[in-house]
């Protein structure tokens, strides 16, 4: 069975793309900066810094096409909410034949880590995140790569919804937009560099 539950290549238009990097968050300005909205803002910071403007397309999301670091790269936004990403995905990586998921990279909120913490994780459990679940299932895989923001855990795991999706205290919140900006550089290290020199520099931060 081809990778993404496929036997036929899928339409491809124009050349080849050596990368999709997708941010995971909740349309609709209610969810703006928001902790479950932090991968949104990384790819919104690393469209910023290659000068790309990501427009609504067909495939239930926000994308832009863009050469940079000698890479051809597609940046996305699913459209749809976050425990639905799959739903852009995965006709995003179909439409474009990224068949190699260690072509994708997620950028995504992660309670396992202390608010601002960045980490770069190859494949691997979801760790219960609905968004990260949802684009396996339609990928067929779990070997895209992630790159992880810290949001810190609630009191309990009953506050799990409220604490991603509550407005942030500013002073975690000073912490997020600079651990954002460390997502779009492990972005641009991943493209250039390799996800192993990546690791090893986001990691060691």
């Amino acid at each position: 069975m081809a990778l993404f539950g496929r036997s036929k290549r899928p339409e491809r238009r124009g050349a080849t793309f050596d990368f999709l990097l997708v941010g995971l968050g909740n349309p609709g300005n209610e969810y703006s900066r928001t902790r479950h909205n932090v991968g949104f803002e990384a790819i919104d910071a690393l469209a910023k810094r290659l000068d790309a403007k990501l427009k609504s397309g067909r495939d239930r999301a926000l994308t832009a096409e863009v050469t940079a670091m000698s890479k051809h790269l597609l940046l996305a936004k699913p459209t749809t909410f976050m425990n639905e990403s799959g739903n852009a995905v995965g006709p995003l990586a179909r439409r474009y034949a990224i068949d190699d998921p260690r072509k994708i990279v997620v950028v995504h909120d992660e309670l396992d880590l202390e608010p601002g913490v960045v980490r770069i994780k190859t494949g691997g459990g979801m760790a219960g995140h609905f968004g990260l679940q949802s684009i396996s299932q339609h990928l067929r895989s779990q070997d895209f790569l992630r790159v992880r923001i810290g949001v810190g855990k609630p009191p309990s795991k009953e506050q799990g919804g409220e604490h991603v999706l509550s407005r942030i205290p500013s002073r975690e919140r000073d912490l997020l937009d600079f651990a954002v900006q460390v997502a779009a550089d492990a972005l641009q290290l991943i493209v250039e560099h390799g996800v192993e020199a990546a690791m090893r520099d986001i990691n060691a931060r």
